[in-house]
């Protein structure tokens, strides 16, 4: 059974907020995190090194003004920064090297996407394409890639599977949402990670349920795919800070995730989030993180009002999701700080609230130095390579 350690966790900046330590404390008795019957050894699967991945603390940042322009990618463009940020991530000397170090012929890759802030910051079809492309020429046969998203609808509605590459699969997990999320129809039985946080709101859950205590993996995951591509979505979020690479793993791979933020005072996504990837499945499976930050979300996410969304025309490339995210968190502070928003640490009902929209008492962004502490990446700004490739 897996069980979250928290010993030797680092000091944090004051960015990462100092309470986050304190709330790292409280992860420990919550209970443990459990993949029951999880076996690597001789199970036949192809998985990665694990969780922060084979480039751990670097992130590749892709710009290329005239990307995006009115929030439609051009499709050329987008292939240019997928072929230039794989190799810069890897080191590799053209493209097909860079993809071959991490995926390998004979594996089903999974290509999990983010629909929620549609229509106008998803995991763009785009950039879809350049990933699957880049795989087919690593010698990875479409039939081989499966396209997915947790929830069925939003994956149609987004124009996925009108617009999936020809020859790929497409998966969910679940036809649509509901907000108890304990039946695990199409989640896996034997995989699940369990945590003593249940629904707060009246109603939702019984306490007296021990369903209400674990959220299972997608079999998609856990029984369709060798090897885990993730394209996060940049943009901010009200309960957990942002939304970006753990959050899209934390909450997009498994269910009973309402959980974690029932209620305005009960938002625990700074201890759900790096206690659900801390997942042993999640982190070896987990290779490579694409963040879509061609349109790009500063407020009112996760989902994507008009006004609160700027053409940013950026691709980061990391296989660590807390130095991938500690650098989005940065982002979009300062869009936040050009457009007179206090940054997201700051927010929330009993913080500020310029907007007078905030529905949680405080975000939670320290859920990126608590997936630190836990070991899933580099959290210390000191010790990220942040590289910028300026495209265009």
């Amino acid at each position: 059974m897996h069980r979250c350690r928290l010993a030797n966790a680092h000091r944090f900046d004051r960015r990462g907020f100092l309470q986050a330590s304190a709330a790292l404390g409280s992860l420990s008795a919550l209970g443990s995190v459990a993949a029951i019957g999880d076996d690597a050894e001789g199970s036949g699967r192809r998985d990665g090194p694990g969780l922060p991945g084979a480039h751990p603390g670097r992130v590749v940042e892709v710009r290329h003004p005239g990307s995006c322009p009115g929030g439609m990618p051009d499709p050329e463009a987008v292939r240019r920064m997928v072929s230039r940020g794989i190799t810069s991530l890897t080191g590799a000397d053209d493209p097909v090297e860079a993809w071959r170090s991490l995926f390998a012929r004979g594996e089903v890759v999974g290509i999990k996407v983010n629909p929620v802030g549609q229509p106008h910051a998803i995991s763009n079809h785009a950039t879809v394409h350049a990933i699957v492309e880049g795989l087919e020429s690593a010698g990875i046969p479409r039939k081989d890639v499966v396209v997915f998203d947790r929830y069925k609808d939003q994956f149609i509605e987004a124009g996925y599977k009108a617009n999936l590459p020809d020859g790929c699969r497409w998966d969910w997990a679940v036809d649509s949402y509901d907000e108890a999320q304990v039946d695990i129809a199409r989640y896996d039985p034997d995989e699940f990670s369990t945590m003593e946080i249940v629904h707060a709101r009246p109603g939702v859950h019984d306490p007296k349920d021990d369903r209400t205590r674990r959220s299972h993996l997608a079999k998609v995951l856990t029984r369709g795919v060798d090897k885990l591509i993730c394209i996060p979505v940049l943009k901010d979020h009200g309960s957990g800070g942002v939304t970006l690479a753990l959050k899209n793993m934390s909450h997009g791979l498994v269910n009973n995730v309402s959980r974690s933020h029932g209620t305005p005072d009960t938002n625990t996504c700074n201890l759900f989030i790096p206690a659900i990837v801390s997942n042993p499945v999640i982190r070896r499976k987990a290779v490579l993180q694409v963040l879509d930050g061609l349109n790009a979300v500063f407020q009112g996410g996760p989902g994507s009002r008009k006004e609160y969304v700027w053409q940013h025309e950026t691709l980061f490339f990391a296989t660590d999701p807390v130095a991938m995210d500690r650098i989005g968190w940065e982002v979009v502070d300062a869009r936040r700080g050009i457009q007179g928003l206090p940054p997201v640490a700051e927010v929330g009902r009993r913080g500020k609230n310029p907007t007078g929209t905030e529905a949680f008492d405080y975000r939670q962004p320290q859920h990126i130095a608590g997936a630190g502490a836990l070991g899933l990446g580099v959290y210390d700004r000191t010790k990220i390579d942040h590289r910028v490739v300026k495209l265009g």
